[in-house]
């Protein structure tokens, strides 16, 4: 469909009913400015996929008219992507300091950083792209330099809170900038997009602070080894286990790729205090006495290679916990993820350790970095918008967004609900949402970016289910015949050595499928003689397992 001229369009590509992978795209005229970059992990339905990002088709397909990419905040679900988005597209980034050094370092592993063009910005700068002009405001979340973003365009404002909660007392001392929300609010707001991870919890987030006295109570008490996992990026947090470890003259170990570079870039950028000597290496944590470690370590989602998993499997080649050792969890599951931080905690048990884990209301270990009801309605009445879209979040938390925006005096006709590749558009302050644009999952796999589609991976399925079947067998060039063969190999169907009957009977059904072929003067095509084997061999195979392995023919021909 076509789009009147002067139009605003606001353009979900990832981030809406979904946690992860965000990408919002704001156009007006010939401009397109893109918030976010953000990449999420895959389930189990995607086997051997690394990362999903965004798709850009849309980006692509305008990418004459892109301006700049502007990055809210540092955390996965936010930067991820850009590595494998800038192999197909490059645009300027604008970020504060920790997140720029983030993305750097990324940009940096995939030798991409010479042509990056990283623009450093604050809660007071203001830019001007095109015929937008962009200015920001400090949020708190859990991650340093976090900033909502204005965009100021002829047909209204449109604001993108990004990930946000409203703590009054952070550890950081970085507070919400609440007079600017309000002045853009008194202003007009057009329309605001608005997170909405929390929007099922009453209430308030507890502030950051709060878990920095339990951190502090936990290190007092123990008199043996810590270890203490955490969510790497959440570099207030980090700041809480230092200063704790500070004050019981303690030393720390980092553990895990992720949790090293974060420290190390938030340290050299002025994020994080810590004292000189304080850190050591992994493999010095035995020269010293037990109440004098800390070891601060990846892995508190369970994931099987992380630090914490591999510690609690006895499986670090440096490191170990023993028993009397205490093992913090300084992090609730994201929803998927219960099953394997329960293994691992009843790992951390057999192995004598005492844990403290579970919900952060529970152990004051956690806090959550995002806004519950009373803070996003907060928000709402701060902005005041004409328009709203609720983003970042699965639908029964759109939903329930929706309703607190309701409850707030936004009309429910001027609340949109999106799904990925959905279009707003407004036109002399009138909203409409009737039109889609590309949108879905880019699949990343080692290098390649894109390339695993829904055949490869209906493959790796079935792979997984019922394993493969290989046969393989030698024809004669001339005539046909076979000359040597046919040889069975199973992969994750069967054991060869406990079902040799079953695989003679495949052998003598593919001699037997190949001699009716060869009478049959008209066969002349060697897939047609793999189609056949496939077919027959396969009846037979669930006839006698009930299972339908892969089965993969190889005709040699000599």
């Amino acid at each position: 469909m076509s789009v009147e001229e002067n139009t605003l369009s606001v353009v979900a590509l990832g981030g809406v009913n979904e946690i992860g992978k965000n990408m919002y795209v704001i156009q007006y005229a010939d401009d397109i400015i893109v918030i976010d970059c953000g990449s999420k992990f895959p389930d189990e339905s995607l086997p051997g996929i690394d990362v999903i990002v965004p798709d850009i088709t849309y980006l692509l397909e305008n990418q004459d008219k892109v301006r700049a990419l502007i990055v809210t905040h540092g955390h996965e679900d936010h930067i991820g992507g850009i590595p494998y988005i800038f192999k197909q597209l490059t645009m300027p980034i604008y970020g504060t300091r920790l997140t720029l050094g983030l993305i750097e370092g990324k940009l940096k592993e995939h030798g991409l950083l010479t042509n990056a063009q990283l623009n450093p910005i604050q809660a007071d700068s203001k830019i001007t792209l095109g015929t937008l002009s962009i200015s920001f405001f400090r949020t708190n979340h859990s991650i340093p330099d976090c900033l909502g973003v204005a965009l100021h365009t002829p047909e209204g404002t449109v604001v993108h809170t990004g990930d946000f909660k409203f703590d009054l007392t952070p550890v950081n001392e970085q507070y919400p900038d609440i007079h600017k929300m309000a002045e853009l609010g008194t202003n007009g707001v057009l329309v605001l997009l608005s997170e909405s991870t929390n929007a099922e919890r009453p209430g308030f987030t507890p502030s950051e602070r709060l878990v920095g006295d339990h951190i502090e109570e936990a290190f007092t008490k123990t008199t043996q080894k810590i270890f203490l996992s955490t969510f790497a990026s959440n570099v207030h947090r980090l700041q809480q286990v230092i200063d704790a470890a500070l004050k019981t003259k303690r030393k720390i170990a980092l553990l895990g790729r992720s949790m090293v570079n974060v420290v190390h870039i938030a340290y050299s950028l002025g994020y994080l205090r810590l004292p000189e000597g304080m850190l050591i290496e992994a493999s010095e944590v035995n020269k010293y006495a037990p109440h004098e470690i800390v070891v601060l370590c990846t892995g508190s989602q369970g994931e099987p290679m992380a630090a914490l998993s591999r510690l609690a499997r006895s499986d670090h080649r440096q490191v170990e916990i023993l028993r009397g050792d205490t093992v913090i969890i300084a992090a609730t599951p994201i929803p998927g993820n219960e099953r394997n931080v329960a293994r691992i905690v009843d790992n951390l048990y057999e192995l004598g350790a005492k844990v403290i884990y579970g919900s952060g209301t529970v152990t004051g270990m956690h806090v959550s970095g995002h806004a519950s009801q009373e803070e996003l309605k907060l928000m709402l009445t701060l902005m005041k918008p004409k328009y709203f879209i609720p983003i970042h979040g699965e639908y029964r938390m759109l939903h329930q967004h929706r309703l607190l925006a309701e409850a707030v005096g936004v009309a429910t006709e001027d609340i949109f609900i999106v799904k990925n590749g959905d279009v707003v558009d407004i036109n002399s302050q009138v909203a409409r949402q009737y039109r889609k644009v590309p949108s879905g999952n880019t699949l990343v796999d080692g290098l390649g970016v894109g390339d695993v589609g829904n055949v490869v991976l209906r493959d790796r399925k079935h792979l997984s289910e019922d394993g493969i079947l290989i046969i393989v067998v030698t024809l004669s060039r001339t005539d046909g015949k076979i000359l040597s063969g046919p040889d069975t190999i199973s992969r994750g169907f069967v054991y060869v050595r406990e079902s040799e009957g079953l695989i003679e009977e495949v052998n003598r059904i593919t001699v037997t499928t190949i001699n009716k072929l060869l009478e049959d003067n008209t066969v002349n095509s060697w897939s047609i003689y793999k189609q056949t084997i496939k077919e027959s061999v396969g009846r037979f195979l669930f006839m006698q397992t009930k299972r339908r392995p892969m089965i993969l023919p190889i005709i040699i021909q000599l």
